[in-house]
């Protein structure tokens, strides 16, 4: 057996150990990842994978897909891979896998830009082509039944966390949509229906990086952003793959500075979407997120600039009511947050705690887990300061309103006013907030 057949069959071997599948298990998978049925792969064919006796060729980005492996693992394995993975399937596959509790994918960090390939400009045309005469008939009330549930679970787990629904929107990605994307339709339904899916998979990729800080749940929600924009890209939607490769851009930035590079990466591709843009909201909002990449790489001049061309653009919608994209409900309130953290990470504490302020008080934040988050990071900075009351006042306000709430965000904030109020353990309003905090992180 040649070297590359040998090297690709001991990854699939310690990807399958690693997740305790044999033979029929890896069969299977690649069966549904390659939309030919659970048993479009013999268990004898995924045993030759296996040990080496068959190299995957056409099957090799399914192995890909279905086993999580990065592509750097595959680099010395075998050229380029020729074989168009559809995105559609694999989305789908990624759905069933996290349904079925197949912990399937990689669980690195980092490597957002990997993921993401070259997306299949012939992909809905190819769909249409092959589409069976038997499958489901779908049309523009398909398509707006996917937007309605987005809009529906996108607004509980903005308020609750993405902890809450992140199973239902799994479920309808593939009980309800799965057959909608699988059906007939035409190319002009086609891409509106890629685009609702480019929506609910981004959106269940932030439930799932809200969800929990782990290793496995990072990863899901990567390969869920990764998808999002692959199937907004093909559909013609340069907004909707700008938005997934912002959550990646703002994933890569809560790993911290050991990604910085490909935070800086990912936001600068994101801005090649949003660059011909019309609404002065989505600039804004991307811009923001560049801004916040380059003060994490120590770019401070690249960041002062990308926050205030964003502000120049959010400050153009002042009185223009919002939109029905994700990008388009960046407000002037949610811009001061962000503003306000980009701030802090530059180092310039009072005027992060100005903005912070005037996201809260002067435009309000309606959603009980954002303002969680900015009165958490608001005591930190009074705290910061040396403004032990401010700070006090701001993480009493925190945890009244991340009661309920089930987001790493929080929890993380609420870990955070613990230790820093372990010094101060001499003040019984302190004490008391540590104790509240205590009883919070208990809680599931």
């Amino acid at each position: 057996m040649d070297q590359a057949r040998h090297d690709i069959a001991r990854l699939i071997r310690q990807a399958c150990a690693e997740r305790g599948w044999g033979p029929s298990k890896l069969a299977r998978a690649l069966g549904l990842a390659a939309r030919r049925g659970p048993d479009g792969m013999s268990r004898q064919y995924a045993r030759k994978l296996m040990v080496g006796e068959r190299t995957p060729d056409w099957w090799l980005p399914y192995v890909i897909q279905v086993l999580g492996l990065e592509s750097e693992q595959v680099a010395q394995t075998k050229g380029p891979i020729d074989p168009v993975v559809d995105t559609v399937a694999s989305v789908l596959a990624l759905g069933r896998s996290d349904v079925d509790r197949r912990d399937f994918l990689a669980t690195s960090s980092g490597a957002a830009l990997s993921l993401l390939g070259v997306p299949d400009p012939e992909a809905i045309a190819r769909r249409v082509r092959e589409s069976s005469p038997t499958a489901v008939r779908v049309g523009h009330g398909e398509v707006s039944a996917i937007l309605r549930m987005v809009r529906t679970l996108g607004d509980t787990a903005a308020e609750y966390g993405g902890g809450h629904v992140k199973k239902i929107a799994i479920d309808y990605l593939t009980g309800s949509a799965g057959p909608w994307l699988d059906g007939r339709y035409t190319e002009t339904t086609g891409q509106q229906l890629y685009a609702a899916a480019s929506q609910l998979s981004h959106l269940i990729g932030w439930m799932a990086q809200d969800e929990g800080d782990d290793t496995g749940h990072q990863a899901l929600a990567r390969h869920y952003y990764a998808h999002a924009y692959r199937l907004a890209d093909e559909s013609g939607e340069p907004e909707l793959a700008a938005t997934a490769l912002r959550g990646l851009t703002v994933q890569a930035i809560g790993l911290g500075p050991k990604y910085r590079a490909e935070a800086l990466a990912l936001s600068e591709k994101c801005m090649s979407y949003a660059r011909n843009l019309d609404d002065p909201r989505a600039i804004a909002y991307y811009q923001s997120t560049l801004a916040e990449a380059a003060a994490l790489n120590g770019d401070h001049q690249l960041a002062t600039r990308s926050l205030s061309a964003s502000q120049t653009h959010i400050e153009r919608t002042v009185s223009t009511p919002t939109g029905d994209s994700w990008a388009s409900h960046f407000t002037i309130g949610r811009w001061a947050h962000a503003s306000g953290t980009i701030l802090a990470r530059m180092g310039d504490l009072a005027g992060a705690r100005e903005q912070l302020h005037t996201a809260l008080e002067i435009h309000g934040l309606d959603r009980r887990r954002s303002r969680a988050a900015v009165l958490g990071h608001l005591g930190e900075i009074h705290l910061q300061q040396g403004d032990l009351d401010g700070a006090l006042g701001a993480w009493t306000e925190f945890l009244d309103c991340a009661e309920g709430v089930q987001s790493v965000r929080i929890r993380d904030a609420a870990k955070d006013l613990r230790v820093r109020l372990a010094r101060h353990q001499h003040v019984p309003e302190a004490r008391e907030l540590s104790q509240r905090a205590s009883v919070l992180l208990t809680r599931p």
